[in-house]
């Protein structure tokens, strides 16, 4: 679920100024240029074993833990050489791609990183499979080798994106001594090669991360040491911002905390504001399992047909997000209307029409999952409110913590479920194989020969501009299916004392969380 985000420091904003939506003023805290920057952040993080995660506040770990062969430069769509010296296809055909490794890498421990243990990292994500983990990111891989210092992968279709997909969370490199190649690594060990390592671990609470001098790789470090603090609320993340107990902010403070943020006055009172163009998105998941009412794609077009995107965007989301019509957001190559096209505006009586031509008796009860605490209980609201008020549904709504939310969802434990989504790398493929693809994310059930073909073509293009047809022709087909219902895009915001710098490299396109280029700075 990756797209194109080249833009993403040329178009982003970044501000000095008033947040009066915070209601306070930041200043000064006395900390030094060694003490550690503290970020807060309303994350959950799933798992610290790469095999077992495959979400925002896990990669976010993850990827300051563990190196993978290939990473992204801040504001760069292509990826660069991180644990390997040199990385490319062996032809145009785009079915083998290898890699040489750098000499001298090492894991935190000192034990040496080879490519045995890069195979064996792959081989073990997908022999584990966990179902809250990446290994569908790594389906069309058919086979994966090693010969001294070089990886070469077999694919079993031709595949552009490959390259993309290993430079993230999907393809750390862990130590064959400290991981169990059939399960996953419990507790809050971590033996990894990344530009920190984890000091001290309290699930939900705080992870502290030192630098690892012993890191040999593309990113440069700018600071001694970070402290990550969660935050099980996004009104709770507030709080903290305003009583100065942390010095950046990423990851969600309410949407009345971002009214008014493009238009703060610059240079003024002591904080930073960055807002980067709109790469994440929230959607409405559809569980297409027999044994659910969603399975009949009359229901789900329906549902469709109801959903207003303006009244969530202004209500529930306060004009902090923007209507989605598309797999894709705004801003990304493959961007379309295909949804706006199909359902230009919400039709109560065209839904009726389709449920009764299809013989299905209403209302149509169904379950509605959410992660309860992400600050979304008034958007699932005002979402059932809308389906309900047709007569023609009946919504249950079930909030359920993250900790065990995704598990449910992707088990086929609710009729449909909402869900954001973060690129993991700068390309469109990020936000369309991994959500509507048979071996997608969600594991909804869904499978469609028509998007199976498309979906193949967009990878054997090289050119990625070359594959704009047909990622638009996979969006009129969604569209059509309605596996997944897109609802809104937002903008990346982060917030700072006015002494961090490098909060316009912390996020963008690539889905990496680069707390390495925050740095304190000195009189």
């Amino acid at each position: 679920m990756r797209h194109v985000r080249t833009a993403a420091a040329g178009a982003a904003l970044l501000l000095t100024g008033t947040l009066a939506a915070c209601g306070t003023v930041l200043g000064d805290d006395g900390a030094g240029p060694g003490d550690p920057i503290r970020v807060g952040t309303t994350d959950k993080v799933t798992s610290l074993d790469p095999a077992g995660a495959y979400d925002a506040g896990s990669w976010a770990l993850i990827g300051s833990l563990h190196q993978s062969l290939l990473s992204f430069a801040p504001g760069s769509s292509e990826p660069v050489t991180d644990a390997a010296d040199t990385c490319n296809f062996t032809s145009r055909e785009l079915h083998t791609y290898r890699c040489t490794l750098k000499s001298g890498l090492t894991f935190s421990d000192g034990t040496p990183l080879t490519a045995a243990d890069v195979v064996f990292s792959f081989r073990r994500t997908l022999r584990i499979k966990s179902p809250t983990g990446p290994a569908s990111l790594l389906a069309n891989l058919r086979s994966v080798e090693a010969r001294g210092d070089t990886v070469t992968f077999k694919l079993r279709t031709p595949d552009a994106t490959w390259p993309y997909k290993i430079a993230g969370g999907a393809g750390a490199i862990v130590s064959r001594e400290h991981y169990e190649p059939g399960k996953l690594r419990t507790g809050d060990g971590v033996t990894g090669s990344g530009p920190y390592e984890l000091r001290g671990y309290a699930p939900g609470r705080t992870a502290e991360l030192v630098r690892n001098d012993r890191y040999r790789g593309a990113l440069k470090v700018r600071n001694k040491a970070v402290t990550v603090r969660y935050y099980g609320t996004p009104d709770r993340l507030a709080t903290a911002w305003r009583d100065r107990s942390l010095d950046v902010v990423s990851r969600d403070l309410p949407p009345m905390d971002y009214q008014g943020l493009d238009a703060a006055a610059p240079s003024q009172d002591g904080v930073r504001v960055f807002a980067g163009p709109g790469t994440s998105t929230r959607g409405l998941v559809f569980n297409l399992r027999d044994s659910s009412p969603m399975s009949d794609p009359a229901v789900r077009q329906a549902a469709a047909a109801i959903v207003d995107r303006q009244a969530l965007a202004g209500d529930a989301r306060m004009h902090t997000v923007d209507p989605l019509y598309s797999l894709i957001p705004r801003g990304i190559v493959g961007h379309s209307s295909a949804f706006y096209d199909r359902w230009e505006k919400p039709d109560p009586e065209a839904a009726r029409k389709l449920l009764a031509d299809a013989g299905v008796q209403t209302p149509v009860e169904f379950t509605l999952g959410y992660d309860a605490g992400g600050g979304h209980r008034r958007e699932t609201e005002q979402l059932a409110a809308q389906l309900e008020a047709t007569k023609l549904f009946k919504v249950e709504q079930r909030p359920v913590p993250w900790e065990k939310f995704t598990g449910q969802a992707f088990a086929g434990g609710f009729d449909a479920f909402t869900m954001g989504w973060l690129p993991d790398f700068p390309d469109p493929d990020t936000y369309v194989a991994s959500a509507v693809s048979a071996q997608n994310a969600y594991r909804n059930g869904y499978r469609s020969d028509e998007v199976e073909r498309l979906i193949q073509q967009t990878q054997q293009e090289s050119d990625r501009a070359g594959a704009v047809n047909a990622f638009k022709a996979i969006d009129r087909a969604v569209a059509r299916d309605v596996p997944v219902l897109p609802l809104w895009q937002a903008k990346d915001y982060t917030l700072a004392t006015d002494r961090i710098s490098g909060i316009e490299n912390l996020i963008d396109a690539s889905g990496a969380w680069r707390v390495w280029e925050l740095g304190r700075e000195t009189d």
